[in-house]
């Protein structure tokens, strides 16, 4: 299928929206994404026709919406080339299956003094749960430095394994800086060292191939809502044997084997790891949305989403006053930047009265903000349904607000 915006952008009803009397130019994607219409019909389509609980249940919904949840599970192992369908866990989100690793990881491998080595623009999902685990088990936490322009040290990487370190946890792409980080050489370097290595792909899934398999990825997790799916679903994928290996993360009912007043058996893995009642309708939206993407190809979304913020580097750069963070090499979809002396939530706010929709703040990154020297940015994310011309509407946009200060 060739790429056609214009098509696409028929999928999406909400992209006819006005706001302040202008038409909408939704530029928050690194946040959440817009949804299709084929993903929230096949959830309505779902609750009409096949609602009921998983797992549990002999009678004819139970069975059906069981074949749909394990579809899921099918169509996300076939989307990120993982070996088995029980290596895929449904989480909640990224935020969730970080703290499932990061919990039972520790519980079953780290000892106090152990070490877990992140990145200095990891997302606070990727350093409060072992900021976590460092107050309840001792575990210490080292950081990857990166130069000023957002990329990683690797030299330095290297210096930071020690016999203490147990596991290296890592953004594919910085949902602030758009820098898409060596996550093949980081991994081949953490196994030299015999160290697994947990992928947080929040900002790459949506945007670019991903094949666990072929990069060797230990964990590798990522979320139904910035990929054009419901909120509230999202996967890890754990290699088996390590799924095998480490405890549930809560427990209750699904997760169990047998239980008695004297002791609980477990499921087997991907059921362990997923206690109470899944968000199984979820999961066949993300499917859907999955499946949606997929009929695009995702080297298309690549290329054109590559194009698309390329071509936005190149008029915004032209700004007098702008300052734009990150490489402007292997970067993905995102652009952060300031405009002079004019703070970022009033440029935001003044952006949004002429429809435009950016983020501003912090981006949950605030130890990458310090490292920056700055309190936050504005962020342009792009999405599949991004287009040149509204490129140049931002572009006259930040010049007109910037025209005011």
């Amino acid at each position: 299928m060739s790429f056609d915006v214009q098509s696409i952008r028929q999928d999406f009803p909400i992209l006819q929206s006005q706001v302040y009397g202008h038409p909408l130019i939704y530029l928050d994607n690194g946040a959440t994404t817009q949804k299709p219409r084929q993903v929230v019909e096949t959830m309505v389509q779902q609750y009409y026709t096949a609602n009921a609980n998983v797992h549990r249940g002999v009678h004819h919904l139970s069975v059906v919406a069981t074949d749909m949840l394990e579809q899921s599970r099918e169509t996300v192992r076939r989307f990120i080339n993982a070996e088995s369908a029980q290596e895929i866990v449904f989480t909640r989100g990224t935020t969730e299956a970080i703290n499932l690793v990061a919990s039972s990881f520790c519980q079953q491998v780290m000892q106090a003094g152990d070490e877990v080595i992140v990145s200095t623009m990891e997302h606070h999902s990727n350093i409060v749960p072992w900021q976590l685990q460092a107050e309840r088990k001792g575990i210490v936490v080292k950081v990857i430095p990166m130069t000023d322009d957002g990329v990683l040290l690797m030299d330095a990487f290297e210096q930071l394994f020690s016999e203490k370190t147990k596991l290296v946890s890592v953004a594919h792409v910085s949902n602030v800086l758009g820098t898409i980080n060596p996550i093949a050489d980081i991994i081949r370097i953490a196994h030299d060292h015999g160290i697994p290595v947990l992928v947080d792909g929040a900002q790459s899934v949506p945007h670019m191939p991903v094949d666990v398999r072929a990069l060797d990825a230990d964990f590798y997790c990522f979320s139904g809502h910035k990929v054009y799916g419901p909120t509230g679903i999202g996967v890890l994928y754990g290699k088996r044997e390590w799924l095998d290996r480490l405890p549930p993360y809560q427990g209750g009912g699904e997760m169990i084997g047998t239980v008695s007043f004297e002791r609980t058996t477990f499921n087997q893995t991907p059921y362990k790891f997923e206690a109470g009642t899944p968000n199984y309708v979820g999961a066949t939206g993300l499917a859907a949305a999955l499946e949606y993407v997929e009929k695009i190809g995702m080297n298309n979304i690549a290329a054109y989403e590559a194009d698309l913020t390329q071509y936005a580097l190149q008029q915004m750069s032209q700004i007098e006053g702008i300052r734009i963070f990150g490489p402007m090499e292997q970067r993905g979809s995102v652009i952060s930047f300031l405009v002079g002396n004019i703070h970022h939530l009033d440029m935001g706010t003044l952006l949004d009265r002429l429809g435009i929709a950016v983020r501003t703040g912090h981006h949950c990154a605030e130890p990458l903000m310090h490292r920056l020297g700055i309190e936050g940015t504005l962020r342009a994310s792009f999405g599949i349904y991004n287009t040149h011309n509204e490129v140049d509407a931002l572009v006259a946009g930040i010049r007109r607000v910037a025209s005011m200060f």
